[in-house]
């Protein structure tokens, strides 16, 4: 797994929304989903506004995929980071900042304890 560079995460983190497809088990990869990404740290960080239920969050249990954002295609590796309560509320500022030009409850769609439980690091694969 690798760092991204500079232009990568610029790209990326500037870019309005991502395209993310999880990799199956036998590798393959599902359908594209369309969601929102951030950058933060040097890292850039997705979420599951409809919780762990959703479809494209299940298929992370494989542990890689593939984004396209920003002019980047690339492998990815899924970090979970649920865990770190900090990082997560660094988090909801970077959505809140990033995203405010939508109405407060879009962009709290992605701040809700539902959402954060599925706070995931991309990192390149």
């Amino acid at each position: 797994m690798g760092e991204w560079t500079g232009d990568q995460l610029t790209g990326i983190g500037q870019a309005e929304e991502l395209r993310i497809a999880t990799r199956r088990a036998d590798g393959s990869l599902r359908a594209e989903r369309t969601i929102w990404v951030v950058p933060y740290d040097g890292g850039l960080y997705v979420r599951s506004v409809n919780g762990p239920g959703a479809g494209w969050y299940r298929g992370t249990r494989h542990g890689t995929g593939h984004v396209t954002a920003g002019g980047v295609d690339s492998d990815v590796a899924f970090v979970d980071t649920v865990d770190n309560t900090g990082l997560n509320d660094a988090l909801d500022d970077v959505y809140r900042d990033k995203y405010r030009r939508y109405a407060d409850d879009i962009v709290g769609s992605v701040t809700t304890p539902l959402a954060r439980s599925t706070t995931l690091r991309l990192v390149r694969a």
